[in-house]
């Protein structure tokens, strides 16, 4: 599930802080393998309690796990975004999961948004409609 076709690039991270993103990625590599639906459910349990990020702390999370994970960094979009759900929500905050697809060219992609805009994507996910999404209520937003 990806568009792009070029590795991302992030600026590599001191070794004291690459812990809880390789932490992330490996638990989001576990994770993509279930079915959407349970992943789904998943995520939607882990997301309860948690604070909305800002986009600032969203983009940080996408370059920490981008920068430790090859996958992450490469097409492998459903892990990245998964993976920078789980280490926002390690630090007690969420930010949107969302995963859909576009029918012309056929494609599918999974990304992270805050308040409704996509953190850090390259190209453009208006064509994208989506499918699965793990937000947190309109109530906790403040």
């Amino acid at each position: 599930m990806t568009t792009p076709a070029v590795a991302e690039h992030a600026a590599r991270l001191p070794l004291r802080r690459q812990l809880a993103p390789r932490c992330a990625a490996g638990a989001a590599r576990l994770l993509v393998r279930l079915p959407p639906a349970r992943l789904h459910r998943v995520l939607g349990v882990l997301s309860r309690g948690a604070r909305p990020a800002g986009y600032a702390d969203v983009a940080r999370a996408r370059r920490s796990v981008v920068s430790v994970s090859t996958r992450c960094a490469g097409l492998g979009c459903l892990q990245r975004s998964v993976a920078t759900v789980l280490l926002c929500r390690a630090r007690g905050r969420w930010a949107d999961w969302c995963t859909g697809f576009r029918t012309q060219p056929f494609g599918a992609h999974a990304w992270v948004e805050v308040e409704g805009r996509p953190v850090d994507e390259p190209g453009e996910l208006s064509a994208f409609r989506t499918v699965l999404a793990v937000r947190l209520p309109e109530g906790s937003r403040a």
